[in-house]
């Protein structure tokens, strides 16, 4: 029996998907990021339960943030994104949490910058709040060695590619860290939009993507770009398609991010499947579909085939077009961007 619904909904789907991968599906899985790092928070003293937790976020973090907060008795304050739903405003109201949204922004720079400069703000009248840094506080990592923990229990022993959005960087990274230092043969592909200048497509504009949460117009300190062997940018077109087909032959209601993954695994699975035949696809679906039935899936009609697609394959950022290219990382002519560590605490 669970304590707190927020220790129920975490816990993933381990769900065989058609043709020979797994997918993680989620309810929402940035609750093991906030839960991890307000127990962590918690317990080494850093915050006391009647204080306030702050933090930018476009959606999923602000709901797993306000449950952590709702389940050990802090107060939660978000400044949301303009894709923040009517569905979470409510819910987040109810628990207990406040919300502002920044105003309505034409691009992900935009937006994202608004909401920093209101933490800012924030912040400067506010200095007993803590800011949790969910981009750039690497104990953001603690919670998903329990994902790790999962993976290596359910997932048959052999080499494993891991897939999915690379966002603040303290998800699909540091899944992988922890299977890697149990022993892990992992190779780790992360999913961007374009736009996204966390692996240098900040040239390359896609003004309808709406998946903000796994790509950045600013730096984030916790993407340690040393951990990640592969790269993938979707379009929304790609993306939508790709989340359709998901949930038309595994019944999988994901988000987009999950349309990109998914996208991502087959075309891994098809150019190593002659080399490596042993090799074990895990991708993620890291929130359900919901915020996304009016945006993308209302236009399934006009779906792609998956059939016919194939990634344009890069050797630099600046060979990067639509819909969708992929790249092996490191590029050979060019050096890491950003730091390439950030130390993990240790679990409290």
């Amino acid at each position: 029996m669970h304590e707190h619904i927020a220790e129920a909904v975490k816990e993933p789907d381990v769900v065989t998907v058609p043709p020979g991968a797994i997918c993680l599906r989620f309810e929402t899985m940035k609750l093991y990021s906030a839960l991890g790092a307000v127990r962590h928070l918690l317990e080494t003293g850093q915050v006391e339960p009647g204080d306030t937790l702050v933090d930018s976020s476009s959606g999923i973090y602000a709901h797993a943030l306000a449950l952590a907060c709702h389940r050990y008795g802090l107060n939660c304050h978000i400044v949301g994104s303009t894709t923040v739903d009517r569905t979470l405003r409510v819910q987040l109201e109810i628990l207990g949490a406040t919300l502002e949204q920044v105003r309505p922004s034409k691009n992900l720079r935009l937006d994202q910058n608004l909401r920093v400069e209101r933490i800012g703000e924030l912040l400067r009248e506010n200095p007993h709040y803590h800011w949790m840094r969910q981009y750039h506080d690497a104990i953001h990592y603690l919670g998903y060695r329990d994902v790790a923990d999962l993976i290596r229990k359910e997932v048959p022993e052999g080499p494993l590619s891991l897939v999915g959005g690379v966002g603040t960087g303290a998800s699909t990274g540091a899944i992988a860290t922890y299977l890697r230092e149990a022993g892990r043969d992992v190779t780790l592909v992360g999913v961007q939009p374009f736009g996204s200048v966390t692996f240098g497509a900040g040239h390359v504009s896609d003004p309808d993507m709406i998946i903000a949460g796994i790509g950045s117009s600013i730096p984030f300190r916790n993407v340690r770009h040393d951990l990640y062997d592969r790269i993938h940018w979707v379009n929304f077109d790609y993306a939508m398609s790709g989340a359709v087909e998901l949930l038309r032959a595994s019944g999988i209601f994901a988000g987009l991010s999950a349309g990109a993954a998914y996208l991502a695994t087959l075309w891994e699975r098809e150019r190593e499947r002659e080399r490596e035949a042993d090799r074990t696809y895990v991708f993620m679906a890291a929130d359900t579909g919901h915020r996304y039935v009016d945006s993308a899936y209302a236009h399934h009609p006009s779906a792609k085939g998956l059939g016919a697609m194939r990634p344009h394959e890069v050797t630099a950022q600046d060979e990067l077009r639509h819909p969708w290219s992929a790249m092996d990382w490191p590029p050979a002519d060019s050096a890491l961007l950003g730091g390439g560590s950030v130390p993990v605490p240790e679990r409290a």
